[in-house]
């Protein structure tokens, strides 16, 4: 049994959405709220993996959907999958894009394999420095859907810290943690529970009551500017120390899963 800070998770419900998907599946696991310590009883799951298309798909003129998304409805809530091709997803793992390292990583697996095992085996030197612009640039989006919405919202505030205090981390310490309940402990960060069970309490859609907007604006800028100081500190390689081995890997993907 799979269990997250809501209770058990419906694991035969979204092992049967992976199971319908067209292609074969390296992995299969949840993102999102779950994996980020606070999801909400009406939270959505956000299935991610990797599938193979057929080699006869990737070596013809026509194009192929690198990208398939599909969604289901089972136990009253939305379980969406989205899946990218082997190749695309290799290709993102090789930026600095930590949406993908976190997918890859995510400790709620609902689907695996050998290849899995091997990508996964693979992330610690597929971590730079620059992974602190991923991190960067999703805060600031987040920030921006914060201030829009009047009441204002707890979810967007929960990503921003989310997304500061994992990229904090991955400065630090080269080890991917997507989840603000353990960060916030170990950084103390004492005022993250509060807004955690906020959202458990108000929802998706749970706004933020009385809470001190200024006090959290100074404090989201203040991990803002030692994000940028840990990057700048930070003895991260510039690029990934993979790039033969994930093409290695790729082609023996292709040739097992030509059919």
């Amino acid at each position: 049994m799979i269990v997250d800070a809501t209770g058990p998770i419906p694991t035969e419900d979204l092992r049967r959405v992976a199971a319908a998907h067209p292609y074969a599946l390296l992995f299969a696991t949840v993102s999102g709220s779950h994996i980020y310590g606070f999801p909400s009883p009406d939270s959505d799951f956000d299935l991610r993996g990797v599938h193979v298309l057929p080699l006869p798909e990737v070596i013809g003129l026509a194009t192929p959907d690198e990208t398939i998304e599909q969604g289901a409805f089972r136990a009253g809530l939305e379980m969406d999958l989205v899946t990218h091709d082997v190749a695309k997803f290799c290709r993102l793992l090789l930026k600095p894009n930590g949406y993908v390292l976190e997918q890859l990583m995510s400790p709620l697996v609902i689907q695996t394999s050998s290849e899995h095992q091997e990508l996964k085996a693979m992330a610690h030197v597929l971590i730079t420095r620059y992974h602190a612009r991923h991190y960067e640039g999703f805060f600031h989006s987040q920030w921006k859907l914060f201030q829009r919405d009047e009441p204002r919202k707890v979810k967007p505030l929960l990503y921003c810290y989310r997304v500061l205090m994992t990229g904090i981390h991955l400065m630090r310490r080269s080890d991917l943690e997507p989840n603000l309940a353990i960060l916030a402990e170990e950084y103390g960060l004492r005022y993250i529970p509060d807004l955690i069970e906020r959202k458990r309490a108000g929802g998706e859609h749970g706004t933020l009551g009385g809470a001190d907007f200024a006090f959290h604006e100074r404090e989201l800028h203040r991990l803002l500017e030692e994000l940028r100081d840990e990057a700048d500190r930070s003895y991260l390689p510039e690029e990934p120390l993979c790039r033969e081995d994930m093409n290695d890997f790729l082609l023996r993907v292709r040739m097992k899963f030509r059919e």
